[in-house]
Parts: C-alpha cells; structure tokens; sequence
C-alpha cells in the first residue's frame, strides 16, 4: 500500500466515568472498578431509574483558552473539546507546524438538549391564565435568552470549536447518527486523509445523556433497574441482563498520514488496517440488524485484507439489552467464531455519540498492552450469546489486531481493525 495512503493515530484523549485522560481510563479498566453510582440529583426522586456514569472532577477551565469562550460551549461541548486538547497534546502535535489547509476536523454529537430551567423564564412568559400561548414565545425568547444560546446547543458546534482552537481549515464536518456517530467520525477523517484532502484529522465523539432533557425525550426502555446494586447493573451477555445505564463520555483521535506522521517523528500507536460501515432496517421491536453487524465485520474484514484468524480481540458494542446482545454475539460467532470478545460499557454504560469513541479508545490501549480488559459483571453465560466473553481476568493475546463494533438503534453499524505498527 501506498504510504500516503496509510492512516496511523498518533494522539488520544479521553473522558470517561473512570477518570480525566487515557491513563485514568486504562488504570481503572485494569482494576475492574465500576464507576457506576446512584446519581445525586435523581436520589430522592421518583424516578424508575436513579443509576449513572459521571465524569469526575471536571474543570473546563483548565483547558479551554480563551476562556471567555466557555460562554458558548454547554457541558457536551467542553467535553468534546477538552478530549480534542488531550488527543493534540498525546500525539505531541502543534498545530502552527501544520499546513491549516491539510488539517481538519470530524466529531459525533448527539444533538443537545438545554437544561430545563434555562427555559423556564421563557414558559413563564407564555403563560396565560393558565394556557400557554404559542403567539407568545417568539417575543419571550428573544426577551428571556442569551443572544448566543442556540450556539450552545448546535451539535456541530462541538467540531467547530475545536477547528477555530487549531486554526483548522480543511475539511470539518459533525455526525449524528446515535452511538455509532464516533466511529462514523474516524472512518471518515480516516477517507479524508486516503482521499488526499488532508494530512492531519482530528476526530471522535461526546454525549451526556445524564441531562434532564435527553433522559425524558429517550425513555428507559434500554436502562437497567438495579438501583440497589449500581456497580453490579451493567451485564452484557450475561444471562441476567436487563440493561445499560446512562453516562457521559469524550474521546479524541489525531489521525494523520503514515507519510506526515513520520515525516515530523510522532509516535504511531496503530494503524487503520480496515474499516467499514453498513445498514439493517431493524425488525418490529427489534433495535438493530444482526446481519448489518455481520456485513460490518467482513466488509472490514475484505478492506484489511485479512481474515478471521488475524482478529486478536473484539471490542463489542455490548449494550446489555436482551434483544441486543443477542443479535451482536450471533453476528460475531458467525463471522469470527471463538474470538475473545469483551464489552467495556460494563463499566460505564452508554453515553450516546460519545459511546463508539470511547470504545475505540479501550480498543487502542487493549491493543498497545496487548491485553483485553474484562467484561464486568459476566457471571452466567446466556445460551444466546454463544461467544467467548473476556471475564473474571482479563486477556493477553498475541495478535497485534484488535477489532472494535458499534451500532445505533436506527440500524447502521460500523466496525474499524486496528493493527500495531510493528507489523
């Protein structure tokens, strides 16, 4: 393959429940802690599910410059941003020694939603003998709101701020397509240095879904009710499953050029040996496709020019839903047979956008220790799930190729190989 050609990460950060930055993730990965907790503000509610994934000790300040800039950025948006400022610093890049032409930006953002009393002025407003008067809302908003609050709550934003940051300006794009966005946003700056159209990507993902908001519009369905055990909730393909929880979660990747990246002596921690995208209608009342993930795994399978043998590991997307998990292990039994495979949301549960990016992120470290982290709480094997889920310690392997999955409820799946530079 042609070197220009090649595209190697070289930079990662992240955010996640289990700490600020990539060490703090891996670290707690390795003592198989559970950050998962009862959240504080839905402790003395009445709400069916009161369990969660935070990001600790987090301060935007430290890392956004200008600060005044903080005036336009919600949570997400600092999350998203603050992950990008550690990808930059890990890869040792400074973007003034980049063409800004060549260097652009790719992110997944669910779209983001705004406090509810941030709007309850405006409500009040409205109200008229106890009616809400629609007539009313235009003049209200415009009396009651910010003058740059929809800044706040465009998910393109996030990419956006973090292209002014580097002075980016090449190709820049946001993708919103549920928990599969962050993966769709590395395979595409991943094309977009293959099509020749940059040197330098940045690129990943951020949601919240621990927002009052989001929590209403998108329901429970999916959520766990162990409310007396949180660290114990979250079982993917364990008999036992009765769902996820809600999290917050930030990863950033640079992506750069074989060519570029050596050229200016960065430190390759893999390369995108292949990747791939598809789409499942989903069946009645079923949330994904099984042969969508299946098409996902061999089209970047047949992308790689490798076969099954060559998979070392299997980050999967392990939503610990019953019709979920099922679907997903069936498609890797049958495309990857005894693969080891292990799902890292048992730690921290989905968190949208952000889900598919922080997966990639464990599936990056996993393979530079060679090692696959445990699926927590696997106790009781489901005859459904007939694949070898990572447990109890976790896995060394020898191959230096490690493949990570993602699907959205809408039906799309994805599916990227990483591989070790040495081979």
């Amino acid at each position: 393959m042609d070197s220009r050609k090649e595209v190697v990460i070289t930079g990662l950060g992240a955010l996640s429940p289990l700490g600020i930055g990539k060490t703090a993730l891996w670290q707690g990965l390795e003592a198989a802690r559970s950050p998962v907790r009862v959240i504080d503000w839905l402790a003395d509610t009445p709400t069916p599910v009161r369990i969660g994934a935070e990001i600790p000790q987090f301060n935007a300040k430290e890392y956004v410059r200008p600060r005044k800039a903080l005036k336009v950025m919600s949570l997400e948006i600092q999350h998203g941003y603050v992950a990008a400022v550690l990808a930059r610093e890990d890869a040792g890049l400074d973007p003034a020694t980049v063409d800004p032409d060549r260097l652009g930006v790719v992110f997944g953002a669910d779209m983001l939603y705004c406090h509810p009393e941030e709007l309850s002025p405006v409500y009040r407003q409205c109200m008229d003998g106890g009616e809400f008067d629609f007539a009313k809302f235009g003049p209200a908003a415009m009396k009651e709101l910010f003058p740059l609050w929809m800044l706040l709550y465009l998910p393109n934003m996030v990419a956006c701020h973090i292209g002014i940051s580097v002075d980016g300006r090449g190709p820049t794009n946001t993708i919103t397509l549920g928990e599969v966005s962050g993966l769709l946003s590395v395979i595409e700056a991943a094309e977009v240095i293959r099509r020749g159209h940059a040197d330098v990507m940045l690129a990943g993902g951020v949601g919240n879904r621990l927002s009052p908001t989001p929590m209403v519009y998108r329901g429970e369905w999916h959520l766990s009710r162990r409310n007396d055990d949180p660290t114990g909730a979250v079982r993917p393909f364990d008999a036992d499953r009765d769902g996820t929880v809600r999290g917050q979660a930030a990863a950033a990747f640079v992506l750069e050029s074989r060519e570029h990246a050596e050229r200016r002596g960065a430190t390759i921690l893999a390369q995108i040996r292949g990747m791939a995208s598809r789409f499942g209608r989903p069946a009645d009342q079923v949330i994904t496709s099984d042969q969508a993930i299946a098409q996902s795994i061999e089209g970047t399978l047949h992308a790689s020019g490798l076969d099954p043998s060559h998979v070392g590991g299997v980050i999967a997307h392990g939503m610990a839903t019953r019709q979920h998990d099922r679907l997903e292990a069936a498609a890797i039994r049958s495309v990857l047979g005894d693969v080891p495979v292990t799902a890292p949301k048992s730690f921290y549960g989905t968190s949208g956008a952000a889900s598919s990016a922080i997966d990639l992120a464990v599936a990056l470290m996993a393979l530079n220790h060679r090692k696959l982290p445990v699926t927590l709480n696997y106790r009781t094997p489901d005859p459904e799930c007939p694949i070898e889920v990572v447990h109890q310690t976790a896995r060394t392997f020898e191959s230096q190729r490690v493949l990570t999955l993602s699907q959205s409820t809408s039906g799309q799946a994805a599916a990227l190989l990483l591989e070790g530079f040495s081979c």
